[in-house]
C-alpha cells in the first residue's frame, strides 16, 4: 500500500490506499443527481489522459495538436490538463483544505472548474481537486506535480483478485438502483463498451447471444449500431464461462479490476471487447432471480411471491451518450475513413446539425 505525500512539506495526504484499475465511469455520471464516492475505501487509480482546465477549442488546437492529447476527432474542446492525475475517495484524504475563491460549481458541490480547490495545511501548497457537484462521482484527484508516492508499510487487508473472484456474488454490479433506475455504472459501462465494439467493426451491425447479454443490451446497440446485413456475431466470454464454439467473431470479456486489462482466453489472437468487471460478471453469472417454491428457509436470492415486487426502469437500458462519444474520440480507430464516417452519421442521429 502507498501514501501520498505534499511534494513541498512531505506532509501525508492520504490514508494507506492501493492502486486499482481507474474505473471506466469515472468520468461519466447522471445529470442533476448526487453520486456516492468514485473509488473504494482504501484505493486509488490514475488517468493517463489528460483531464480538467485548461480547455481549449478544436478550432484552435488542430488535429495533429489533439491527437497529442489523445483525442481523434473533432469535439467541441479538448483539454490541456495534467496527465497521471491521481483519483481517491474523499474519506481517504487527509491534511487538506479547501482555498477559499475556488470552490465554484454548478448547484450542490464543487466541480473543479477553476483547477486545485484543496491545499496542503501543513504549507499552503495547492496539491487537489475535490469534486462532489451533482452529476458527479464524489472524488478527490490528487495533482501528480505536487504530491510524491511513498510505501505505506502496510500490507493490502486481503490478497489481490484474481480472474476467478470475478465469479463471486459479490462482485456482480446489478443493473438496477434501489429506486428502479438504471445503474449509472451500468449506462457508463455499456457506453464504454459499445465504443470499444463500434471501433473493433468499424460501426458495422452486430449479433448478441441470447440471454441477459441480449435481453439487457439489445435497445444500447440497437442504438449505437447499425442494423442490416453482414453482422458480425458477439460473444460473452471470461473466467468461469466455456468459450462459445464456434468462436463468434468478438467476445466481451472482463477488464481485470487492478490491472484494466482485459481477459482473453489461452492461445486466441481473436478480437475481444472489454467491459466493466462488476458489469460483466452479473451477466456471466446473474443468479437465480425467478420465484420458486420453497420449504423451511428461503435459499438467497429466491423471491417470495407475497413481498412487492422489485422495481423495474420505465425505459430500456440506454448507454451514456458522454461515455460511449468520449471513448470513441479518444481510440485512434476513429481516425480511419469508415468509422469517421460511422461517428459522423450517429451524431447527426443524435444531435442533427451538429458540427462535431
Amino acid at each position: 500500500m502507498d501514501v501520498f505525500v505534499c511534494a513541498g512539506c512531505g506532509a501525508e495526504l492520504t490514508a494507506p490506499v492501493s492502486r486499482v484499475a481507474l474505473p471506466v465511469h469515472t468520468h461519466h455520471g447522471g445529470w442533476e443527481q448526487l453520486h456516492p464516492p468514485l473509488m473504494e475505501p482504501a484505493t486509488y487509480a490514475v488517468d493517463p489522459r489528460p483531464t480538467g482546465p485548461p480547455w481549449r477549442l478544436w478550432e484552435e488546437v488542430g488535429e495533429d495538436t489533439a491527437a497529442r492529447q489523445g483525442v481523434y476527432a473533432p469535439v467541441y474542446s479538448v483539454s490541456f490538463g495534467a496527465r497521471n492525475r491521481i483519483v481517491i475517495a474523499p474519506g481517504d484524504s487527509r491534511s487538506m483544505a479547501l482555498i477559499p475563491g475556488k470552490c465554484e460549481g454548478y448547484c450542490r458541490g464543487v466541480d473543479g472548474r477553476a483547477g486545485p480547490n484543496l491545499a496542503c495545511e501543513g504549507c499552503g501548497r495547492a496539491v487537489a481537486t475535490r469534486m462532489d457537484d451533482c452529476g458527479l462521482w464524489q472524488t478527490v484527484w490528487l495533482e501528480p506535480d505536487a504530491v510524491v508516492r511513498r510505501p505505506s508499510g502496510l500490507l493490502p487487508a486481503g490478497p489481490p483478485p484474481d480472474w476467478d473472484d470475478l465469479e463471486h456474488a459479490e462482485h456482480r454490479v446489478p443493473p438496477v438502483e434501489t429506486d428502479g433506475s438504471w445503474s449509472r455504472r451500468w449506462e457508463a459501462a455499456v457506453g464504454v463498451a459499445l465504443a470499444h465494439l463500434a471501433a473493433t467493426t468499424g460501426g458495422s451491425p452486430v449479433t448478441l447471444p441470447a440471454g441477459p447479454v441480449a435481453e439487457l443490451l439489445g435497445h444500447a446497440v440497437d442504438r449505437c449500431l447499425p442494423a442490416g446485413p453482414g453482422a458480425r456475431s458477439v460473444g460473452l466470454a471470461g473466467p468461469g464461462i466455456r468459450l462459445p464454439r464456434p468462436r463468434p467473431d468478438i467476445l466481451l470479456v472482463p477488464r481485470h479490476p487492478l490491472t484494466g486489462e482485459p481477459w482473453r482466453p489461452p492461445v486466441d489472437e481473436g478480437a475481444v471487447v472489454p467491459l466493466d468487471s462488476g458489469v460483466w460478471a452479473y451477466l456471466a453469472h446473474p443468479g437465480e432471480t425467478a420465484p420458486m417454491p420453497a420449504t423451511g428457509v428461503l435459499p438467497d436470492g429466491v423471491l417470495r411471491d407475497d413481498y412487492p415486487l422489485p422495481p423495474r426502469p420505465w425505459r430500456p437500458l440506454t448507454p451514456h451518450h458522454d461515455a460511449f462519444e468520449d471513448t470513441l474520440v479518444g481510440l485512434p480507430a476513429v481516425r480511419t475513413p469508415r468509422l469517421r464516417r460511422y461517428r459522423d452519421a450517429y451524431r447527426e442521429a443524435v444531435f442533427p446539425g451538429s458540427s462535431c
